[in-house]
């Protein structure tokens, strides 16, 4: 079957909770920011979650992105490796049920966990677990997926280590190979601070299609202006989308400025509001939908995610309210 979009990510099991500010202290991570943890620390980690508000659904960047196209009605296929343990089978019949075409087989290592731990001011602090997923490599990239894709969405955090670097590499060659279309998000700042040259060539080369938040924008360019950073991006690259969190998006097509509004929402859990707003983007471009219709579904959708606890789309959007959304 054809795809509208093949993404290539992390795969990790998303366990969200609720803490009080007392206790993320008391477990000593840095509040609002991610940070990758060993397996024993997430394991202590989740000891002392005993009581919290808990739940668990299949996640990493890459993949929360797919599932939300697949929610809107789209069609799309993943790569992303787990463990051949109970965490990686619900990983698998997650993505699955969801309607998600994933054949990556299994791994002996554990699959991975991002714990997420949300405090009453909706700030988000992730301890994440790679386990399984940090082993995706080249052979595991479908050929065959990706010819029969529109879009083949690529998450930055693969260029953190081998052999995922390699892996989200072969995706863009693939994509090239077969004329498909890129879209690459460079995920995190600090990504940025370690990997500037290689994403400037990437943008600069393969990449039509680049998301970013204004943090990561003003960490590519050195500009402070939202806009001018959006022009700065889009003189080496097709298309951009540029989010800015309540302010709004800018996206960028054709040298043209679309700014997007944001949708004012009581804000309970940020955690995937980016990569709901790429899913609608892209669902709208690979489904007929002009650039400013995809910028006001993917803006809606990511106010919806910010509402909620999770990444998920606990309430996808009905038909009838796509029609008014779109009109």
């Amino acid at each position: 079957m054809p795809f509208d979009v093949y993404g290539v990510g992390n795969s990790l099991v998303d366990i969200q909770a609720h803490v009080s500010d007392a206790d993320l202290n008391s477990i000593g991570f840095q509040k609002g920011i991610m940070t990758l943890v060993d397996e024993p620390t997430q394991l202590s980690v989740l000891s002392r979650l005993h009581g919290a508000s808990v739940t668990r659904c299949a996640g990493g960047s890459a993949a929360n992105t797919i599932m939300g196209v697949v929610d809107f009605g789209g069609s799309a296929a993943y790569a992303g490796k787990v463990g051949s343990d109970s965490l990686g089978e619900f990983f698998l019949s997650d993505m699955r049920n969801t309607g998600v075409t994933i054949d990556v087989p299994g791994m002996p290592n554990a699959t991975g966990t991002c714990v997420v731990l949300i405090t009453n001011d909706a700030q988000r602090t992730m301890l994440t677990c790679l386990g399984a997923s940090a082993t995706l490599s080249p052979d595991d990239i479908e050929s065959e997926h990706i010819a029969d894709s529109k879009y083949v969405y690529v998450e930055g955090y693969l260029f953190g280590g081998e052999p995922t670097r390699s892996a989200a590499l072969r995706a863009i060659e693939l994509a090239g190979k077969h004329n498909v279309k890129v879209a690459f998000t460079v995920s995190d700042p600090f990504l940025i601070e370690h990997h500037r040259d290689e994403f400037w060539s990437l943008i600069e080369g393969p990449v039509d299609l680049l998301f970013c938040n204004l943090q990561e924008a003003r960490a590519l360019t050195g500009k402070e202006d939202p806009i001018e950073c959006a022009h700065e991006i889009h003189s080496h690259t097709e298309n951009v989308a540029l989010t800015m969190g309540a302010d709004g998006s800018l996206l960028m097509h054709e040298g043209e400025v679309i700014p997007i509004e944001g949708v004012s929402v009581k804000a309970v859990d940020t955690t995937g509001a980016g990569d709901m707003y790429a899913a609608g983007v892209l669902y709208g471009i690979t489904n007929g939908l002009s650039w400013k219709q995809a910028g006001r579904l993917a803006s809606h959708a990511a106010a919806r995610i910010v509402g909620q606890l999770g990444a998920r789309l606990k309430q996808p959007f009905t038909a009838q309210e796509m029609r008014e959304l779109l009109a």
